[in-house]
């Protein structure tokens, strides 16, 4: 069923594609997120061609990459306290939740001791939802210029969590709105970041999200069915 799925998400994915509103060209990367899924299930996924998985909590990523390794490339998509940032950087391939300059210090220290340039997503709280974490909108360009001067992290581009709301067309102007920021932050001058990533859209909402420009989607239900609590 999960091959199936994922068949059936990647077809989305190119019909949203062809519908997009931007002028972003970039192929779409599909996360499969395997939060409460099983190791089994995350390799039925792998054999059936996914390259990108996406975990929220270290301690279930850890023991997961114990098994399975580089055998795809590793999104952090949860919120990340500083006392995980040495764990994180072991893993993870991108971190797509930094939000303060604290957690970026950290995981450039933690970077800094095994040699590694830590690629990295700054999560933007474009609405100011209380619920979510992420950086607001009047902050965002001291904080990604503070991140560019850390030698040990690579800036890729902008996270976006949308509202959960049933009417799905209320969050295509927000969508529009972080694309617009995208392509801001693209403009601005840096020493080492390389601004390529969009990454919004989970399950219920990445059509739209692809269609307004994301070029990273973030999708579990829709691949591996509910999550068993």
């Amino acid at each position: 069923m999960i091959r199936e799925n994922i068949a059936a998400v990647e077809t989305f994915i190119k019909e949203a594609s062809e519908k997009r509103q931007s002028d972003m060209t970039e192929k779409v990367k599909l996360v499969a997120v395997t939060k409460n899924h099983t190791v089994s299930e995350i390799r039925e996924a792998i054999d059936a061609g996914t390259a990108f998985i996406g975990e929220n909590r270290i301690q279930e990523a850890s023991e997961k990459y114990q098994q399975l390794g580089n055998t795809v490339e590793w999104h952090l998509i949860g919120h990340l306290q500083t006392n995980k940032a040495k764990q994180a950087v072991k893993i993870f391939d991108l971190i797509e939740s930094v939000d303060s300059i604290k957690i970026a210090e950290a995981i450039n220290k933690e970077a800094a001791k095994i040699d590694k340039v830590q690629d990295i997503l700054v999560q933007v709280n474009l609405v100011k939802e209380q619920s979510k974490n992420g950086v607001y909108m009047e902050d965002l360009p001291a904080l990604l210029l503070d991140i560019d001067s850390l030698e040990k992290l690579r800036l890729r581009g902008l996270m976006f969590i949308a509202p959960n709301v049933e009417n799905l067309e209320e969050v295509r102007p927000m969508f529009n709105s972080m694309y617009k920021l995208f392509r801001k932050v693209q403009k601005m001058e840096f020493l080492n970041a390389d601004i390529k990533y969009l990454s919004m859209g989970m399950t219920h909402d990445y059509k739209i999200a692809i269609e307004e420009g994301a070029n990273i989607v973030r999708v579990g239900t829709a691949i591996f069915g509910p999550r068993q609590y």
